[in-house]
């Protein structure tokens, strides 16, 4: 692994006039083509951090760096979020009147490839994650496995040179999460694409490089606190 292609130093962000800090002065790097897990129990603080590093929000103070923009500072966001940025939620979030191989084309409607080229590029990505043959139901047509098939699948159109899942196996059975991170797993060591990953499962976390345990806000080191068998390193 090479540099770094996310460095957070700092992070606060407050919530209720400052009431309630969900992120309370974290600092830590993520290195380019590294599975990083961040884990913590509901409320901690993880979701909230996944969100800033995906400019779905903005800190109070400190800084986030992603490749070689400073998301706070930037006025370009819409653009790093559809150019960088691939994004596996535990919902899904499809639009349900589209079809399957429509809904992985959404995020390139903002690349210059022509509607010829969008539909190839969405039918190989959907044969990648073993549904092709879905390619002209609607969502709720699909199990809750296929469903997150299909999410996987948009969150490679614009080729992201990073990939944030949010709880991307908390509503399935085993046998379908271990597909579904399997093909995350896949993706990372044969695309290289950095992988960070926030769940509430500590086996499902181990499976990553790294783990970044977060509780009430803060990152936890060799903490008494900690859910992890194995202590993180930061």
């Amino acid at each position: 692994m090479g540099e770094n292609i996310v460095e957070v130093k700092n992070l606060v962000k407050t919530y209720e006039n400052g009431q309630v800090k969900a992120l309370n002065d974290i600092s830590f790097n993520i290195k380019k083509g590294e599975f990083v897990s961040i884990i913590g129990p509901s409320g901690s603080g993880k979701s909230t951090l996944l969100h800033m590093l995906g400019a779905l929000d903005i800190p109070d103070s400190g800084s986030i760096r992603v490749g070689d923009i400073n998301l706070e500072k930037s006025k370009k966001l819409n653009e790093f979020r559809a150019e960088q940025i691939g994004f596996i939620f535990q919902l899904h979030n499809l639009i349900p009147n589209l079809s399957v191989v429509e809904n992985v084309e959404i995020p390139m409607f903002t690349q210059k490839i022509s509607s010829k080229d969008q539909r190839t590029k969405a039918l190989s990505l959907l044969k990648d994650v073993g549904i092709e043959d879905k390619a002209k139901m609607k969502p709720n047509q699909l199990s809750g496995g296929e469903r997150q098939r299909v999410a996987i699948a948009r969150s490679l159109a614009n080729d992201p040179s990073i990939v944030l899942a949010d709880e991307p196996t908390g509503s399935l059975d085993s046998k379908t999460s271990n597909k579904i991170l399997e093909k995350l797993t896949l993706l990372n060591k044969q695309k290289n694409v950095t992988i960070i990953l926030v769940t509430h499962d500590m086996n499902v976390a181990k499976l990553a490089d790294r783990v970044i345990e977060v509780l009430d806000g803060k990152i936890l080191e060799n903490s008494e606190d900690s859910l992890l068998d194995n202590k993180i390193s930061i």
